[in-house]
């Protein structure tokens, strides 16, 4: 059976990768959707920095073809300025819009936002049915298991949200006190997917680093998908490895040194392309670690990397990298 969001179809158990604030932006989705990511988001986009026309928030919009199937996510916590967004954020064509109902950090769920309204469900409510009469494309959400221990309301949030009209669920396993401590619980995520009255897909998030994990949780909770957040950083071959798994309960090499500076130098490149070199050299700087995570004596390079200006010296050192790693290997 294939996951169906409106039109839109997902095959039989899809890889969404979750927006993550100052990561999923155009480049890093690039490399991902490369590696087999079956649906991604934008990075998280403030209601009120739309309406403002904020350039940080307006540049969030960008997306192109070969991310599609694609979601806007936007958060807020006036009901009539998240509907305002919409409309202007459907004007950027995305395949879907999403609402965030499950960012934990402060300066959001402070200001009344995000997993904030877990504490108002009537609110978060009123503000979906906004959202998804704002629009013609499909409506979806991500939120956590409630706010804190004592209120862990996201069955009722599943019914109430799905009875508005929004066609996907996403929940991570948290509430929003953990953050993102300790481990995350699905268990009442398999609960609301076997809830009768639910009758959207309903997608489970938290934890998932590994493929014989993915495969073991897919099992024992029964969700419809999967979206993979932290573990795609500087991995975004955790796509393919899943997927590889599942079809034939194999792992996968992990990447080689030739393939980690390939993914790096397109990352690199979609990140100058986009950016334009100054903005887009400097903002990769913070993904070589992740890139090059678990490589022997990798610390000098990563010093050189941080340092140049230039994309030819960043070429030049990704080749040094290469050259150095097959001599050792050779």
């Amino acid at each position: 059976m294939s996951v169906q969001i409106g039109n839109i179809d997902l095959g039989e158990f899809p890889l969404l990768l979750a927006p993550m604030e100052d990561v999923s932006d155009p480049p890093f989705r690039y490399v991902c959707k490369q590696n087999g990511a079956d649906m991604m988001y934008t990075e998280f986009i403030s209601s009120e920095g739309l309406i403002r026309d904020a350039a940080k928030s307006r540049q969030k919009l960008d997306i192109f073809e070969y991310e599609r199937p694609i979601g806007i996510q936007i958060f807020g916590s006036d009901i009539d300025h998240m509907r305002e967004a919409t409309e202007i954020a459907t004007l950027a064509k995305p395949d879907l819009m999403d609402i965030n109902y499950g960012c934990p950090v402060k300066q959001v769920a402070c200001r009344g936002a995000g997993a904030s309204l877990l504490q108002d469900i009537d609110k978060m409510v009123a503000m979906t049915s906004a959202v998804v009469k704002a629009t013609h494309l499909p409506v979806t959400v991500k939120t956590r298991l409630g706010w804190d221990d004592n209120t862990k309301n996201v069955y009722e949030v599943a019914e109430r949200l799905q009875d508005v009209g929004i066609q996907a669920l996403t929940i991570h396993g948290r509430t929003r006190s953990q953050m993102y401590k300790g481990e995350a619980d699905w268990r009442l995520i398999r609960d609301i997917r076997k809830n009768p009255r639910i009758k959207i897909p309903i997608f489970g998030n938290g934890d998932i680093d590994s493929p014989e994990k993915a495969a073991a949780w897919r099992m024992e909770y029964e969700v419809d998908g999967m979206m993979i957040g932290r573990a795609a950083i500087g991995y975004p071959w955790i796509f393919r490895e899943i997927k590889h798994y599942f079809n034939t309960g194999e792992f996968l090499a992990p990447p080689t040194i030739a393939e980690r500076v390939d993914v790096c130098r397109a990352h690199l490149d979609k990140s100058v392309q986009w950016k334009g070199p100054r903005t887009g050299i400097f903002e990769m700087r913070r993904h070589y670690s992740n890139y090059f995570k678990g490589v022997d004596h990798f610390k000098e390079f990563r010093m050189k990397l941080v340092s140049v200006q230039t994309v030819e010296e960043v070429h030049e050192l990704l080749d040094e990298v290469v050259d150095h790693y097959s001599a050792i290997m050779a």
